[in-house]
């Protein structure tokens, strides 16, 4: 991120979100409202007084509760750029009118309680969607195991929070419920994945390889420590992946196929039943922590963000590619291509393999003073057109917009609307030429007149 904040040819545009998005390849307007931080990011020198002098303390979103925050506090560490924002929501200033205390000790006089939003909008010539994924919020669905009632059952991502050295607690693994440490830990894979009942019928594909790096982490941090994992199957499909694992169990990491029926808390141990189906028998473990392997979802607001670059997308939400083998990277909407988590589950290096090509195929695109289009588009006969915009409500890439057209009737100029078709973002899917009720859209090379003279020659 610093590196891409120092670039020349790099403008990042943080605390901001795209409002609309409009136009074609090599010409799209996009709308951005850049949140008002109330800081100056000119100012601040990213000193951290503020933060430290402030009195709000609130839960840390990005340690996901598990760690507090300040009311005017840097996102995360190593935010780039380094200039904190302020929650209006819990900040005193914006609530009750009284405090005050980070504009008064700001030394670089940053602090700008007035600020408002600034709304811009910006051409560009392609867009790389790399929106991410969530969690599967699997409490809604999996209260047998009872996250949200015993704080020492968790998801992975808190587990990592809670390892990490700039985590809630300094990369120490230790309970949420009374900070102890914990001697057991059971890990259970497949919490929303691989479930077609409850969950998602997909396979996550990084849930093995981070279970297996969070057992490895309990067996080295903690001394005497057992790593228990329940699991449906193993799937290590990356490169020496397989090693890592087996590298895993060696050091002590117990696996166990089988399912979890239920979690309950006995004392200060919280007690796992499920199954082994390899022996045979039910399986009891007296832990005291559980980690669960949520299943990877697309990131909130995936149908806003479908709908303002017309981008199709599968049952799950996830966007959908124009070929998963030969155009994996790009979309139906031309000049539009996907990065990461947006159009599947991945890994770290899938993610960094389809953005190193989306962003070939950006510089493909602009390499050319002129680029080739299909020609089996559609085109509207306007001289039976009614204008009822039936095609352009339907079209699914926003290629169809209503003009309207003067010509002479009896004598007169009359004015009507009739439909136009934008050439650089028609994919020729054929969805007007269906919908419209004077038979006024067709396909080029495919029009009603072709087709039944196509039809006539065969029966001939």
């Amino acid at each position: 991120m610093v590196a891409a904040a120092q670039h020349p040819n790099i403008q990042l545009m943080t605390y901001a979100e795209v409002e609309n998005i409009a136009g074609y390849v090599g010409n799209f307007e996009v709308t951005i409202r850049k949140k008002a931080r109330s800081v100056d990011p000119v100012k601040c020198t990213g000193c951290g007084t503020c933060w430290e002098k402030c009195p709000t303390k609130v839960d840390s979103e990005f340690d996901l509760g598990l760690g507090k925050r300040k009311a005017i506090y840097l996102p995360f560490p190593q935010a780039v750029p380094a200039v904190p924002v302020i929650d209006r929501e819990h900040c005193r200033q914006f609530t009750r009118g009284k405090c005050g205390v980070c504009q008064k000790v700001c030394p670089a006089k940053a602090i700008d309680y007035e600020q408002q939003d600034e709304v811009i909008t910006e051409k560009f010539g392609a867009i790389v969607v790399a929106t991410g994924y969530d969690l599967f919020k699997w409490e809604e669905v999996y209260g047998e195991y009872g996250y949200g009632k015993y704080p020492d059952v968790i998801t992975g991502m808190h587990f990592e929070r809670l390892n990490n050295a700039s985590g809630p607690t300094g990369g120490k693994i230790v309970r949420p419920s009374d900070g102890k440490e914990p001697k057991t830990v059971v890990f259970i894979k497949c919490v929303g994945s691989r479930d077609e009942a409850k969950g998602k019928s997909y396979c996550s594909r990084a849930c093995c390889m981070y279970t297996a790096k969070h057992a490895h982490q309990v067996l080295e941090k903690i001394p005497d420590s057992q790593a228990i994992v329940f699991y449906m199957d193993i799937r290590t499909p990356g490169k020496a992946y397989e090693e890592f694992l087996q590298r895993t169990v060696h050091e002590g990491a117990v696996y166990v196929r089988g399912r979890v029926s239920r979690v309950f808390q006995e004392g200060d141990k919280l007690i796992v039943r499920g199954e082994d189906t390899l022996l045979g028998r039910q399986v009891e473990v007296a832990a005291d922590m559980v980690v669960l392997a949520t299943a990877m979802v697309p990131s909130e607001g995936w149908e806003q963000v479908a709908k303002m670059l017309g981008l199709q997308v599968d049952k799950d939400g996830f966007f959908q590619e124009a070929h998963p083998k030969l155009r994996p990277v790009e979309t139906f909407t031309a000049g539009v291509f996907l990065a990461g988590a947006c159009q599947g589950p991945k890994d770290i290096p899938d993610t960094v393999s389809q953005a190193s090509a989306a962003a070939v195929k950006v510089c493909q695109l602009f390499a050319k003073d002129e680029m080739a289009t299909d020609p089996m588009i559609a085109a509207v006969d306007e001289s039976i057109c009614a204008g009822c915009a039936m095609c352009e409500k339907i079209c699914p890439y926003k290629a169809i917009s209503m003009k309207t057209i003067t010509e002479r009737v009896a004598g007169k100029q009359v004015s009507r609307r009739v439909a136009a078709v934008n050439s650089g973002l028609c994919q020729g899917c054929g969805a007007c030429s269906v919908a419209c009720p004077s038979s006024a859209m067709n396909l080029r090379g495919f029009t009603n007149e072709q087709i039944l003279a196509e039809v006539d020659a065969v029966c001939l």
